[in-house]
């Protein structure tokens, strides 16, 4: 090799040398730069007035609950439970047609406006409130022998109730596909009643509820004029806000 050709190699060894040593004590340029986490969910899409993708033909789901959901009900269908739907995503309107409707029927008892929201909450949720608005959250039954009249009835999943050996398998295997109780029997849970067919995707609904828990929901309620809001006062939207709102499984908080 001449020299000019030993010269020229040095010289190229030398560059790669700077060159990799530059990138292994790094530079200014280089360095990452710590940013504000961007918030995934919209307020919109956190009180049921968004418009996020939904899929399913019996129900509507986020993609990612909607494939964890079918693995979950083919593996009961192995079991010998034909899982049926009885609500899944709620947006907004449809939520308040919920609420109107029972607010309506109780007025026709002569039920008194605070006795009225009072019966409501104990199964049906605020519009603006509601864990159904979020696309996470769905009403699941075992339809193997039909579906009953009042599907969303606690002494179906009792023992001796039609839905019991579909309730005793929830609770072994839910949590296998994600999915969670959200309204236990736990005798220290203050809110809404026992609901042993509403499972929540906790992958999804955990980080749903950190993000609702930052809204003003005293705002919220407050801005939208349902039948009886003038009876949300400040004391029962805290009461509601920490015992219904918050007061869940534990495992999805």
């Amino acid at each position: 090799m001449s020299q000019i050709n030993i010269m020229k190699f040095s010289y190229l060894i030398l560059l790669v040398f700077v060159l990799n040593a530059g990138c292994a004590f790094g530079n200014s340029e280089q360095t990452p730069v710590e940013t504000d986490t961007i918030q995934p969910f919209t307020t919109a899409e956190l009180i049921g007035k968004g418009t996020p993708t939904m899929v399913g033909k019996e129900y509507k789901l986020l993609p990612e609950v909607a494939k964890q959901f079918e693995l979950l009900k083919a593996d009961a269908k192995k079991a010998g439970f034909k899982v049926h739907v009885v609500s899944s995503y709620r947006n907004y309107t449809y939520q308040n047609g919920i609420w109107e409707r029972k607010y309506k029927a109780n007025q026709a008892k002569k039920i008194a406006a605070k006795e009225n929201i009072e019966k409501i909450i104990e199964y049906s949720t605020i519009p603006g409130t509601s864990r159904h608005h979020w696309g996470t959250d769905l009403d699941i039954i075992n339809a193997t022998k039909g579906i009953p009249a009042d599907p969303l009835n606690e002494k179906h999943f009792n023992e001796g109730g039609i839905m019991h050996n579909f309730k005793l398998w929830l609770d072994q295997n839910a949590s296998k596909y994600g999915f969670y109780l959200v309204y236990t029997d736990s005798a220290t849970r203050k809110g809404f009643k026992y609901e042993p067919w509403h499972f929540s995707y906790k992958a999804i609904s955990q980080p749903m509820l950190q993000a609702y828990k930052k809204l003003d929901v005293k705002k919220v309620l407050q801005e939208n004029k349902l039948m009886g809001s003038e009876n949300f006062t400040d004391d029962f939207i805290e009461k509601y806000r920490k015992e219904n709102i918050l007061d869940i499984n534990p495992e999805i908080k």
